[in-house]
């Protein structure tokens, strides 16, 4: 089996490492890969026969790829939001923003590259570059160990040909990825009247991602025919990117349209760092959406009283008959100490579970088919807080009730329990009592990236389903908000934070034209861009701010 075919087997585990692997692992693998990312940032493809059953505690929970979705829900082209964002303003003023000279990357369900959208007047591609993760026929990007990359002159081969996909066989079948892009950089078509994106001479790189294997999919109880992309993949896709930028000598804006409810909401996974890490280098900006779960009850937040030496908390869910299976994260703060014990919809209780004798419990019921296992990191690598990693699978339909106990110093403490985002869950399943804030998804908690919350230009409001801040641990996130509710794409009108994401994406590849390629600014990056998009946001009177629907300091992106 070559290299390549051992990184898209099922048969291989992706393992992240950020340094090394526990010595644990590391010390039984013979038959592995590894692709090098950034520094000491890399992914292991090892044989699953040569390492331990995949659970947090064995693995660390850094080192398991989480999965991402794609942020939308699912008419004539509508130009309102680029022009209440200000964005067409600065296309036709004397400044003629629009994105050249800039290279816009996206990690998604691939581009449809024949459509006119993105295209030169002449015909030509204005896409630079994709790397089809899930092509292993062809030659795959230098540094990277698999998939297949087409370049601007095998596009325009293609597009001259009777058959473009006999050349260049990558498509995107969802239509995610082509409707982000043509919001972000779509080309202007009779005159702007047919359609216009936000940068519309910006160059395109387009990263598909290969689905995430099998065995993540099962570890996670995600459901079938449901987009799931693993973080190993997300990253080497951001490697491409950036090296792209880098061989061109050209300013970079990442375009982040995916999120998920895995990690820790405060920025310490491995991706977030090396979106930092990209963030705060020179000429790149990285653009995060903060997901639709704003309005989906999906995460809890519990407080132990002052004063107790012990607060009990009955967290219920409300599980729906449709569901085969989800998992939980809980994420206590230190240096409270965090106890459970389950009660099922029958009624059965388990025993109170403290962890201090093993890392790993299952638990099954005389009256219910159901199972669950639950895996327990007390100092937890990235985030060092507490983390109790839950699986139900096959859980009666009905109430569950998670019953935690907060000791050892928790006075005041506070914990977070979050589901999976609502495309991974697939079924009615909620917190009967949620908390709506904190549901900002991942990676948009990192520090350095511009996270963008959602709201309805239409009538100004704020978009209910939009993710809303803070940050686990109550640094100010979201930074801007920008327009994301039935926005105009090349496929039809859709709605979701990662199309508001694509907005703010084109009004920073305008900024970068402004400031690198036209040498205003030419060492700007995402932290200076950022101040610059909140002190140009509208800001409503009365609304204080920083909040955690607006932003920082704004409401909407205003050039």
């Amino acid at each position: 089996m070559t290299d390549q075919e051992k990184i898209v087997s099922n048969d291989y585990y992706d393992i992240i490492a950020d340094y090394t692997l526990p010595e644990k692992l590391w010390g039984s693998l013979r038959d592995f890969v590894y692709q090098p990312v950034s520094g000491e940032i890399g992914v292991v493809y090892a044989n699953r026969r040569e390492v331990p059953q995949l659970s947090v505690s064995e693995f660390t929970y850094q080192a398991i790829p989480k999965l991402y979705g794609l942020m939308q829900q699912s008419e004539p082209f509508d130009p309102t939001p680029l022009i209440r964002s200000g964005i067409t303003e600065m296309q036709n003023s004397a400044l003629n923003l629009t994105g050249r000279g800039v290279i816009i990357g996206f990690l998604d369900t691939g581009i449809r590259y024949d459509d006119p959208v993105f295209r030169n007047p002449d015909g030509s591609t204005r896409i630079l570059g994709i790397w089809d993760q899930n092509v292993q026929t062809g030659t795959p990007p230098d540094g990277i160990l698999y998939g297949t990359e087409y370049k601007r002159e095998t596009i325009d081969l293609a597009l001259q040909s009777e058959n473009p996909r006999e050349i260049v066989p990558s498509y995107d079948e969802n239509g995610h990825g082509t409707a982000l892009a043509s919001v972000a950089v779509g080309s202007s078509l009779e005159n702007g009247l047919g359609f216009l994106g936000a940068a519309p001479e910006a160059d395109i790189v387009m990263v598909k991602l290969k689905e995430a294997k099998q065995y993540l999919r099962d570890f996670y109880l995600i459901p079938e025919d449901v987009p799931a992309y693993a973080e190993s993949d997300v990253m080497v896709a951001i490697k491409y990117l950036e090296s792209y930028a880098v061989s061109l000598l050209k300013p970079l804006v990442i375009c982040f349209g995916l999120g998920t409810n895995m990690g820790d909401h405060n920025g310490h996974q491995i991706l977030g760092g090396y979106l930092n890490l990209i963030a705060t280098k020179r000429s790149r900006v990285v653009m995060v959406c903060g997901g639709n779960e704003g309005n989906s009850a999906h995460h809890y937040e519990g407080t132990s009283i002052e004063g107790l030496l012990e607060t009990v908390d009955n967290v219920e869910i409300r599980v729906d008959g449709n569901t085969k299976g989800f998992t939980a994260e809980l994420w206590g703060n230190v240096p409270a100490k965090h106890a459970i014990s389950i009660r099922t919809p029958g009624g059965e209780v388990t025993s109170r579970v403290d962890f201090r004798d093993q890392n790993r419990r299952e638990f099954s019921f005389v009256f219910e088919r159901s199972r669950i296992e639950v895996d327990h990191i007390l100092v937890e690598q990235g985030s060092g807080e507490e983390l109790i990693f839950f699986r139900f699978i096959d859980p009666t339909p009905g109430v569950w009730t998670i019953q935690v106990t907060i000791s050892e110093n928790g006075s005041g403490s506070i914990f977070n329990i979050w589901l999976p985002v609502t495309d991974f869950l697939q079924s009615n399943t909620y917190f009967l009592r949620p908390y709506p804030y904190g549901t900002l998804t991942e990676p948009s908690n990192a520090r350095e990236v511009i996270t963008t919350s959602t709201y309805n230009d239409e009538n100004g409001g704020f978009w209910a389903d939009s993710g809303r801040g803070y940050t686990r641990q109550g640094r100010v996130k979201p930074d801007i908000s920008s327009p994301g509710v039935n926005i105009s794409t090349i496929l039809g009108r859709r709605t979701g934070s990662s199309f508001g994401v694509a907005l703010a994406s084109g009004a920073a590849a305008q900024f970068l034209q402004w400031a690198v390629v036209q040498a205003n600014q030419p060492r700007v990056e995402s932290r200076e861009l950022k101040n610059y998009l909140i002190r140009g946001a509208f800001r409503a009177p009365g609304e204080n701010y920083p909040n955690g629907e607006w932003g920082a300091y704004g409401n909407i992106v205003s050039s």
